[in-house]
């Protein structure tokens, strides 16, 4: 965890209306320098919408933020020249060159003469795409466009870089070399805060936020929101998965019943117990149970418990 205090953003009580419709109703954050924050919610949540206004793209209707020092609402220009933004989709010039891309950002962001010339050689170098500075965008990987698309919201080293689902559609590899390079910045002092869908990339970041119906449900530690939910994981090896998820799911306490092959993983609330009574139920019906194993739980699990709590409520 970053030891620094400084609040590089600090939101209170966001919303955000269209119309009739309240994409934001209620969402303070507060992100700390060189910190790594993820922000999770189901599709609709307000995400999204949330980083926009935190971004001085949209005006919020209600409700106050600071980000690197300037109001959102007051000087959104401020704001934008002192952020960079990555979106979900590729949002680069697919008709320009990989090379002419950076050069275009970097002059947007008011980078000129020696400087820029500097600044673009080196993300060239650094991030392996000098061998393909003259390749057309439109013509990358998913991968390397995800690359560029990065190095195109970083050239002016902002302290601060907001990444919208930035590794959507992107293959595992890529994923896993993107998040190093993500841990690399923070490493180096940048504070990023980042949308995501995959749970996998929820357990590196150094804080999160849960999202639902445009609110803030739960934020803290990975570790402290798995632990708040409360849950309990064993997998059972059976052959007859689908008679144990029947015989399972209405127990007092179930969370959720989830087939992973000859595996019934189960969630669970009430600890040990509660797992001792699911083993008992399986052995009185004369199931053929091969193994019982406790595991940990993780973000998803809290992740996906809380989002059906809310949707039951």
């Amino acid at each position: 965890m970053p030891d620094s205090n400084e609040l590089v953003v600090d939101a209170q009580h966001l919303s955000r209306r269209f119309g009739n419709s309240v994409a934001v109703r209620d969402v303070s954050l507060q992100v700390r320098r060189g910190e790594i924050f993820g922000v999770l919610g189901p599709n609709g949540a307000g995400k999204s919408t949330a980083l926009r206004m935190l971004c001085g793209v949209l005006d919020p209707t209600g409700g106050r933020a600071i980000v690197v020092g300037h109001d959102v609402a007051r000087e959104p220009e401020q704001v934008k020249a002192s952020i960079g933004y990555m979106t979900q989709s590729f949002s680069l010039y697919t008709d320009l060159t990989v090379a002419e891309n950076i050069g275009f950002y970097a002059s947007l962001y008011g980078l000129g003469g020696a400087e820029r010339r500097r600044r673009i050689d080196h993300v060239l170098r650094e991030s392996e795409l000098d061998a393909r500075a003259h390749q057309l965008a439109g013509e990358l990987s998913g991968g390397w466009k995800q690359r560029l698309a990065l190095v195109c919201a970083t050239i002016h080293q902002p302290p601060l870089l907001f990444l919208d689902e930035p590794t959507a559609g992107v293959d595992p590899l890529s994923r896993r070399e993107f998040w190093e390079q993500i841990h690399g910045l923070a490493t180096a002092g940048t504070t990023i805060v980042v949308t995501t869908h995959y749970m996998d990339e929820a357990e590196r970041c150094h804080r999160l936020a849960f999202i639902f119906h445009g609110e803030v449900f739960d934020s803290g530690r990975p570790d402290e929101i798995v632990a708040r939910a409360g849950l309990s994981i064993a997998e059972f090896v059976v052959d007859d998965v689908d008679q144990a998820t029947y015989l399972l799911q209405d127990m007092p306490g179930v969370e959720e019943c989830a087939h992973y092959g000859h595996v019934l993983r189960l969630a669970v609330h009430g600890g040990a117990e509660a797992v001792a009574d699911a083993r008992a139920r399986l052995e009185r019906a004369g199931l053929a149970l091969h193994d019982v194993r406790e595991t940990r739980a993780t973000v998803e699990d809290a992740f996906v418990a809380m989002v059906r709590r809310e949707r039951r409520a």
